[in-house]
């Protein structure tokens, strides 16, 4: 708290009156990016772009303004508070929970037959792929993992 107070730049206790915790502070971020549409969700819940292409979206990694790849904010926010019962990795669950069921309905669209089992393998694609590509510091890594969701996608029984 003290960096972010230095940064800011606030006193520390200007700081904790906005944010008493530090799990306050990250799902005030988590919120930000949700609401400038700054991660995955806003891709896959655009409505003037067709079901499948916003699907491939999810493997398309953008650097952040510093040129780093940063990777699922959701992902890194469940691994700093790990346990299940806390604040921030609930908010991430819920999310990771949205993305499947989104993905599900995007899936369902494409007239695809039991769209569900799809929708867990694209996402789990979608997760491996991102969280590769910021250890990696790749934003191009996704290619491997949109190749296997394109497969995945041609190849699965229609209704």
């Amino acid at each position: 708290m003290e960096d972010i107070a230095a940064a800011a730049p606030v006193s520390k206790r200007t700081l904790y009156a906005h944010f008493p915790a530090k799990e306050d502070l990250v799902l005030a971020q988590l919120n930000y990016l949700l609401n400038t549409g700054q991660t995955m969700l806003d891709a896959l819940q655009r409505t003037d772009v067709p079901p499948r292409d916003r699907i491939l979206a999810m493997f398309t990694t953008q650097p952040w303004p510093d040129g780093i790849v940063h990777g699922c904010p959701f992902l890194q926010a469940a691994t700093e508070h790990p346990d299940p019962a806390s604040p921030v990795h609930a908010f991430a669950r819920d999310k990771k929970r949205l993305m499947l069921t989104l993905v599900t309905a995007l899936v369902t669209d494409l007239g695809i037959a039991n769209p569900e089992p799809l929708a867990e393998q694209l996402v789990t694609l979608s997760d491996g792929a991102t969280t590769r590509a910021m250890v990696l510091n790749d934003p191009t890594y996704g290619r491997h993992a949109r190749a296997a969701a394109e497969l995945l996608l041609n190849h699965a029984p229609q209704t």
